[in-house]
Protein backbone atom coordinates (compact mmCIF):
# COMPACT_ATOMS: atom_id res chain seq x y z
CA UNK A 1 0.00 0.00 0.00
CA UNK A 2 1.14 3.99 -0.63
CA UNK A 3 2.97 5.59 1.97
CA UNK A 4 0.14 8.23 2.35
CA UNK A 5 -1.98 9.78 4.79
CA UNK A 6 -4.89 9.47 3.44
CA UNK A 7 -4.89 5.82 2.57
CA UNK A 8 -4.97 3.59 5.36
CA UNK A 9 -4.99 0.50 6.55
CA UNK A 10 -8.22 -0.68 8.73
CA UNK A 11 -8.44 -4.25 10.95
CA UNK A 12 -11.51 -4.91 13.08
CA UNK A 13 -9.61 -3.47 16.22
CA UNK A 14 -9.30 0.70 13.93
CA UNK A 15 -12.23 -0.12 11.77
CA UNK A 16 -14.60 2.17 14.63
CA UNK A 17 -12.02 5.00 14.93
CA UNK A 18 -10.79 5.40 12.10
CA UNK A 19 -13.94 4.99 9.73
CA UNK A 20 -17.05 5.70 12.03
CA UNK A 21 -15.56 8.93 14.06
CA UNK A 22 -13.55 9.58 11.62
CA UNK A 23 -16.52 9.82 9.22
CA UNK A 24 -17.67 12.89 11.23
CA UNK A 25 -14.90 15.00 10.53
CA UNK A 26 -14.80 14.40 6.47
CA UNK A 27 -16.02 11.18 4.29
CA UNK A 28 -14.15 7.81 5.01
CA UNK A 29 -13.93 5.82 1.46
CA UNK A 30 -13.85 2.09 2.49
CA UNK A 31 -12.68 -0.49 0.29
CA UNK A 32 -13.37 -4.32 0.64
CA UNK A 33 -11.00 -6.07 -1.23
CA UNK A 34 -8.79 -9.47 -1.36
CA UNK A 35 -5.52 -10.52 -2.79
CA UNK A 36 -7.42 -12.86 -4.98
CA UNK A 37 -9.24 -10.58 -6.24
CA UNK A 38 -8.45 -9.15 -9.92
CA UNK A 39 -10.58 -6.37 -10.21
CA UNK A 40 -9.36 -5.33 -6.62
CA UNK A 41 -5.88 -5.13 -7.31
CA UNK A 42 -7.53 -2.75 -10.83
CA UNK A 43 -9.37 -0.69 -8.63
CA UNK A 44 -6.55 0.48 -5.90
CA UNK A 45 -4.59 2.86 -8.16
CA UNK A 46 -7.53 4.30 -9.21
CA UNK A 47 -8.19 5.00 -5.51
CA UNK A 48 -4.61 5.85 -4.30
CA UNK A 49 -4.72 8.71 -6.86
CA UNK A 50 -7.88 10.02 -5.69
CA UNK A 51 -6.83 9.87 -2.37
CA UNK A 52 -3.71 12.31 -3.46
CA UNK A 53 -5.74 14.35 -5.59
CA UNK A 54 -8.25 15.05 -2.67
CA UNK A 55 -5.78 15.86 -0.13
CA UNK A 56 -7.89 15.54 3.07
CA UNK A 57 -10.99 16.00 1.88
CA UNK A 58 -11.42 12.40 1.95
CA UNK A 59 -9.48 9.07 3.63
CA UNK A 60 -9.45 6.18 1.80
CA UNK A 61 -9.62 2.79 4.42
CA UNK A 62 -8.46 -0.02 2.96
CA UNK A 63 -10.15 -3.42 4.16
CA UNK A 64 -8.85 -7.07 3.67
CA UNK A 65 -11.91 -9.00 3.91
CA UNK A 66 -9.40 -12.50 3.70
CA UNK A 67 -8.15 -11.23 6.93
CA UNK A 68 -10.89 -9.21 8.30
CA UNK A 69 -13.98 -12.14 7.34
CA UNK A 70 -15.92 -11.45 10.83
CA UNK A 71 -15.94 -7.55 9.76
CA UNK A 72 -16.83 -7.94 6.40
CA UNK A 73 -19.51 -10.57 7.26
CA UNK A 74 -20.96 -7.77 9.60
CA UNK A 75 -20.75 -4.93 7.29
CA UNK A 76 -23.05 -6.92 5.04
CA UNK A 77 -20.01 -7.45 1.88
CA UNK A 78 -21.08 -10.17 -0.37
CA UNK A 79 -18.98 -9.49 -3.39
CA UNK A 80 -15.58 -8.02 -4.24
CA UNK A 81 -14.80 -5.21 -4.60
CA UNK A 82 -17.48 -3.53 -2.54
CA UNK A 83 -16.90 0.16 -1.87
CA UNK A 84 -18.51 2.00 0.87
CA UNK A 85 -18.90 5.61 1.83
CA UNK A 86 -19.41 6.55 5.12
CA UNK A 87 -20.35 10.40 6.89
CA UNK A 88 -21.53 10.48 10.26
CA UNK A 89 -21.03 8.17 11.38
CA UNK A 90 -23.21 5.26 9.04
CA UNK A 91 -22.57 3.85 5.30
CA UNK A 92 -24.74 6.55 3.22
CA UNK A 93 -23.83 5.18 -0.36
CA UNK A 94 -21.45 2.29 -2.26
CA UNK A 95 -20.83 0.90 -5.40
CA UNK A 96 -19.41 -2.65 -6.43
CA UNK A 97 -16.67 -3.41 -8.99
CA UNK A 98 -14.27 -2.26 -10.52
CA UNK A 99 -15.46 1.36 -12.05
CA UNK A 100 -12.98 3.35 -14.00
CA UNK A 101 -11.91 6.87 -12.20
CA UNK A 102 -14.41 9.00 -14.11
CA UNK A 103 -16.84 7.26 -13.09
CA UNK A 104 -15.45 6.69 -9.30
CA UNK A 105 -15.08 10.28 -9.37
CA UNK A 106 -18.52 10.96 -10.21
CA UNK A 107 -19.76 8.65 -7.61
CA UNK A 108 -18.21 10.67 -4.99
CA UNK A 109 -18.19 14.40 -5.98
CA UNK A 110 -21.64 15.00 -4.50
CA UNK A 111 -20.46 13.88 -1.23
CA UNK A 112 -17.43 15.65 -0.96
CA UNK A 113 -16.27 18.86 1.54
CA UNK A 114 -15.90 22.02 -1.19
CA UNK A 115 -13.55 24.55 -0.51
CA UNK A 116 -16.13 27.66 0.13
CA UNK A 117 -18.06 25.42 2.48
CA UNK A 118 -17.33 27.59 5.67
CA UNK A 119 -17.70 30.63 3.64
CA UNK A 120 -21.06 28.98 3.21
CA UNK A 121 -21.79 28.43 6.97
CA UNK A 122 -20.40 32.17 7.62
CA UNK A 123 -23.19 33.69 5.04
CA UNK A 124 -26.10 31.70 7.01
CA UNK A 125 -24.61 32.93 10.27
CA UNK A 126 -24.96 36.56 9.34
CA UNK A 127 -27.86 36.27 7.91
CA UNK A 128 -29.64 35.17 10.86
CA UNK A 129 -27.80 38.55 12.90
CA UNK A 130 -29.37 40.49 10.21
CA UNK A 131 -25.98 41.27 8.60
CA UNK A 132 -26.80 41.41 5.33
CA UNK A 133 -23.76 43.34 3.89
CA UNK A 134 -21.49 40.58 5.79
CA UNK A 135 -23.10 37.68 4.50
CA UNK A 136 -22.70 39.43 0.98
CA UNK A 137 -18.70 40.11 1.55
CA UNK A 138 -18.71 36.64 2.16
CA UNK A 139 -20.42 35.09 -1.21
CA UNK A 140 -18.64 37.23 -3.04
CA UNK A 141 -15.11 35.62 -1.48
CA UNK A 142 -16.89 31.90 -1.63
CA UNK A 143 -17.42 33.05 -5.69
CA UNK A 144 -13.95 33.51 -6.17
CA UNK A 145 -13.06 30.87 -3.95
CA UNK A 146 -15.34 28.15 -5.52
CA UNK A 147 -16.87 29.31 -8.68
CA UNK A 148 -18.78 26.23 -9.71
CA UNK A 149 -20.13 25.22 -6.26
CA UNK A 150 -24.13 24.91 -7.06
CA UNK A 151 -25.14 26.25 -3.26
CA UNK A 152 -23.74 29.59 -4.13
CA UNK A 153 -27.35 30.44 -6.01
CA UNK A 154 -29.06 29.23 -2.99
CA UNK A 155 -27.50 31.48 -0.67
CA UNK A 156 -27.91 34.70 -2.87
CA UNK A 157 -30.91 33.73 -3.27
CA UNK A 158 -31.32 33.60 0.73
CA UNK A 159 -29.65 36.97 0.92
CA UNK A 160 -31.93 38.55 -1.89
CA UNK A 161 -34.85 37.59 0.30
CA UNK A 162 -33.31 38.12 3.72
CA UNK A 163 -33.22 41.81 1.69
CA UNK A 164 -37.14 42.00 0.97
CA UNK A 165 -36.37 41.55 -3.03
CA UNK A 166 -38.65 38.35 -3.05
CA UNK A 167 -38.82 39.02 -6.87
CA UNK A 168 -35.29 38.74 -7.68
CA UNK A 169 -34.74 36.15 -5.14
CA UNK A 170 -38.01 34.13 -7.18
CA UNK A 171 -36.05 35.00 -10.33
CA UNK A 172 -32.71 33.51 -9.33
CA UNK A 173 -34.48 30.79 -8.11
CA UNK A 174 -36.13 29.62 -11.82
CA UNK A 175 -32.60 29.34 -12.76
CA UNK A 176 -31.81 25.95 -10.26
CA UNK A 177 -30.90 23.33 -12.29
CA UNK A 178 -33.44 20.38 -13.58
CA UNK A 179 -31.56 17.81 -11.48
CA UNK A 180 -31.71 20.51 -8.25
CA UNK A 181 -35.73 21.24 -8.60
CA UNK A 182 -36.62 18.57 -6.14
CA UNK A 183 -33.76 19.05 -3.71
CA UNK A 184 -35.05 19.97 -0.31
CA UNK A 185 -33.40 22.94 0.46
CA UNK A 186 -34.76 24.00 -3.13
CA UNK A 187 -38.59 23.23 -2.33
CA UNK A 188 -38.22 25.02 1.26
CA UNK A 189 -36.86 28.19 -0.49
CA UNK A 190 -39.91 28.41 -2.89
CA UNK A 191 -42.25 27.30 0.30
CA UNK A 192 -39.92 30.44 2.34
CA UNK A 193 -40.44 32.90 -0.77
CA UNK A 194 -43.82 32.00 -0.81
CA UNK A 195 -44.47 32.95 2.64
CA UNK A 196 -42.73 36.44 2.76
CA UNK A 197 -44.59 37.30 -0.57
CA UNK A 198 -47.89 36.71 1.81
CA UNK A 199 -46.93 39.17 4.34
CA UNK A 200 -45.18 41.36 1.82
CA UNK A 201 -46.78 45.35 2.59
CA UNK A 202 -48.80 43.71 5.54
CA UNK A 203 -49.28 45.69 8.85
CA UNK A 204 -46.61 44.72 11.80
CA UNK A 205 -47.13 41.84 14.02
CA UNK A 206 -47.58 44.15 16.57
CA UNK A 207 -50.26 46.28 14.99
CA UNK A 208 -52.20 42.85 13.79
CA UNK A 209 -51.84 41.49 17.01
CA UNK A 210 -53.69 44.83 18.26
CA UNK A 211 -56.45 44.49 15.71
CA UNK A 212 -56.96 40.99 17.30
CA UNK A 213 -56.76 42.28 20.85
CA UNK A 214 -59.60 44.62 19.46
CA UNK A 215 -61.66 42.20 17.40
CA UNK A 216 -60.73 38.32 18.24
CA UNK A 217 -62.65 37.99 14.80
CA UNK A 218 -60.66 39.92 12.43
CA UNK A 219 -60.02 36.98 9.77
CA UNK A 220 -57.11 39.39 8.17
CA UNK A 221 -55.11 39.99 10.84
CA UNK A 222 -55.61 36.55 12.27
CA UNK A 223 -54.07 35.09 9.13
CA UNK A 224 -51.55 37.69 8.59
CA UNK A 225 -50.39 37.55 12.05
CA UNK A 226 -50.01 33.68 11.25
CA UNK A 227 -48.18 34.43 8.54
CA UNK A 228 -45.45 36.74 10.03
CA UNK A 229 -44.90 33.74 12.64
CA UNK A 230 -44.56 31.54 9.88
CA UNK A 231 -41.61 33.98 7.79
CA UNK A 232 -40.18 34.07 10.95
CA UNK A 233 -40.15 30.58 11.95
CA UNK A 234 -42.24 30.81 14.41
CA UNK A 235 -44.21 27.39 13.15
CA UNK A 236 -46.31 26.62 16.35
CA UNK A 237 -47.72 30.07 16.69
CA UNK A 238 -48.43 30.21 13.09
CA UNK A 239 -50.27 26.76 13.13
CA UNK A 240 -52.36 27.91 16.22
CA UNK A 241 -53.34 30.45 14.50
CA UNK A 242 -54.34 29.25 11.31
CA UNK A 243 -56.09 26.17 13.08
CA UNK A 244 -58.17 28.73 14.76
CA UNK A 245 -59.16 30.83 11.96
CA UNK A 246 -59.84 27.27 9.71
CA UNK A 247 -61.99 26.35 12.51
CA UNK A 248 -63.90 30.10 12.58
CA UNK A 249 -63.95 31.30 8.87
CA UNK A 250 -62.61 28.31 6.50
CA UNK A 251 -63.46 30.91 3.69
CA UNK A 252 -61.41 33.50 4.33
CA UNK A 253 -59.38 34.22 1.60
CA UNK A 254 -60.93 31.11 -0.61
CA UNK A 255 -59.17 28.76 1.97
CA UNK A 256 -56.25 30.85 2.74
CA UNK A 257 -56.11 28.93 6.05
CA UNK A 258 -55.99 25.44 5.06
CA UNK A 259 -53.54 26.46 2.44
CA UNK A 260 -51.03 27.88 4.07
CA UNK A 261 -50.94 24.79 6.92
CA UNK A 262 -49.90 22.87 4.39
CA UNK A 263 -47.22 25.01 3.13
CA UNK A 264 -46.01 25.05 6.80
CA UNK A 265 -46.35 20.99 6.62
CA UNK A 266 -43.58 20.90 3.23
CA UNK A 267 -41.41 23.09 4.79
CA UNK A 268 -41.18 21.50 8.05
CA UNK A 269 -41.05 17.68 6.71
CA UNK A 270 -42.98 15.08 7.60
CA UNK A 271 -41.28 13.66 10.77
CA UNK A 272 -41.74 17.37 12.14
CA UNK A 273 -43.86 16.81 15.64
CA UNK A 274 -45.53 20.14 14.40
CA UNK A 275 -46.92 18.15 11.45
CA UNK A 276 -47.83 15.12 13.03
CA UNK A 277 -50.02 17.41 15.89
CA UNK A 278 -51.22 19.81 13.80
CA UNK A 279 -52.32 17.74 10.47
CA UNK A 280 -54.70 15.53 12.57
CA UNK A 281 -55.99 18.97 13.69
CA UNK A 282 -56.60 20.56 10.70
CA UNK A 283 -58.40 17.14 9.44
CA UNK A 284 -60.66 16.68 12.43
CA UNK A 285 -61.54 20.50 11.63
CA UNK A 286 -61.90 20.08 7.88
CA UNK A 287 -64.51 16.67 8.51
Amino acid sequence: MADSPYLVAVNAQNFHQVVIEGSYERPVLVDFWADWCAPCRALMPVLAKLAEEYRGRLLIAKLNTEEEQALAAQMGIRSLPTVQLFKEGRPIDQFMGALPEAQVRAFLEPYLPRPADGLLEQIGDRLRAGDLAGAQAALDMARAKDPDNPRLLLVEVQIKASAGDTQGAESLLDQVPLDLAKDPEVMALRGQLRLANLVAGAPSALELTARLAADPRDSEAGFLLAARQAATGDFASALAGLLALLKRDRAYGEDAARKTMILIFDLLGGDDPLVASYRGKMLSALY
